[in-house]
């Protein structure tokens, strides 16, 4: 599951990230493998004008691939810090790009809610106060951000009480 809880008696902190379904490892495995399946029809060609027709578009395509994983390795680095003490409810939105984005409430007037439909995202989440409302998890999957908005009501709880 892409977020992590830390708990203390007097702090929970959530940390939020996207999910990887593809790690390093099988990044490599992928553009090795597709790199060896366009190259075997080039073993025919070998000694051929035509070899060094295909060669360059074959190449491309291997290219295009990789830059396409890495683009989407990149647009994924976001991360969400998620901090409920007594006190104070911190929301810390960190983009791959830009400036971080962070805010603040005290959490005795925090509200939690999630909206089935109407979002950018189903179960899509915001936290409420502060005259303000900002989302956490559209990143997350559906499933995910079910589960997510339970252990933050938890959490809200634990802390509200004296």
């Amino acid at each position: 599951m892409p977020h992590k809880w830390s708990n203390t008696p007097s702090r929970h902190q959530a940390t939020l990230w996207p999910h990887r379904s593809l790690p390093r490892r099988g990044f490599a495995a992928i553009i090795l493998l597709a790199f060896t399946l366009i190259t075997i029809p080039l073993y025919g060609l070998l000694g051929t004008v035509f070899l060094w027709g295909l060669l360059p578009f074959l190449m491309a395509a291997v290219a295009g691939l990789w830059w396409a994983l890495e683009h989407t390795y990149k647009t994924a680095e976001v991360l969400e810090v998620l901090a409920i003490t007594p006190q104070t409810t911190t929301l810390i939105h960190q983009p791959r790009k830009g400036e971080i984005l962070i805010w603040d409430c005290n959490t005795y007037w925090v509200r939690v809610e999630i909206h089935s439909s109407g979002g950018p995202v189903p179960h899509y989440i915001t936290l409420t106060g502060n005259n303000r409302t900002v989302e956490i998890g559209s990143f997350l999957s559906e499933e995910e951000r079910c589960r997510l908005i339970l252990e933050i009501e938890k959490s809200l709880g634990e802390m509200k009480t004296p």
